[in-house]
């Protein structure tokens, strides 16, 4: 199975640097198979076949970086087919919208009901929309000005959560699918 693992806040601002060379080698002493990272914020394409979770693989994969480089990174893994799927699901992306607009937050788990039904979206014209663990997000402005970030999904929904512009979105999906031809 094809699966990926997007880590928040790597390599921002010459901070919380991981080189991508390092990180793949974390990776592999997991037995993760034909590993594959894209840019430098961290995202990690592999295949996995095991017995353990995507929860536990994500924790010892953070546990790993804390103990080599002494700080916490949220790691969130999915199933890259799963994601494929889902993308085709966002309600924003239709008409004359600008990609640039357009993101997707990943959370790691689903989120509890009652939370749900809590949440509103901000005032300042931005939308989401929560579909199981992922949130799309269409923004007027520029997402660092958003009120939608993580730490505002973190905070009312208690999970972690990365976010990705949608072409970076886009460009997973196709070296998902490059990975599928080869």
């Amino acid at each position: 199975m094809k699966y990926i693992s997007l880590l928040r806040g790597i390599n921002v601002g010459g901070r919380r640097k991981i080189l991508m060379a390092d990180l793949k080698d974390i990776y592999a002493q997991h037995q993760l198979k034909k590993l594959q990272t894209y840019i430098q914020s961290g995202n990690v394409l592999f295949e996995y076949e095991s017995s353990l979770n995507l929860l536990e693989l994500s924790e010892k994969i953070k546990t790993d970086i804390h103990e080599k480089y002494g700080f916490d990174v949220p790691v969130i893994t999915v199933d890259l087919q799963i994601l494929k799927n889902v993308v085709k699901l966002n309600p924003y992306f239709r008409g004359n919208v600008l990609i640039d607009s357009l993101h997707l937050t990943v959370l790691s788990t689903i989120p509890e009901k009652d939370k749900l039904e809590q949440i509103v979206s901000p005032v300042n014209g931005d939308e989401f929309l929560i579909h199981e663990n992922f949130v799309f997000i269409k923004c007027q402005g520029k997402y660092s000005q958003s009120k939608l970030s993580n730490q505002y999904f973190e905070k009312k929904l208690g999970v972690e959560a990365t976010t990705r512009n949608w072409k970076t979105v886009e460009k997973l999906i196709a070296l998902h699918d490059d990975q599928q031809n080869t």
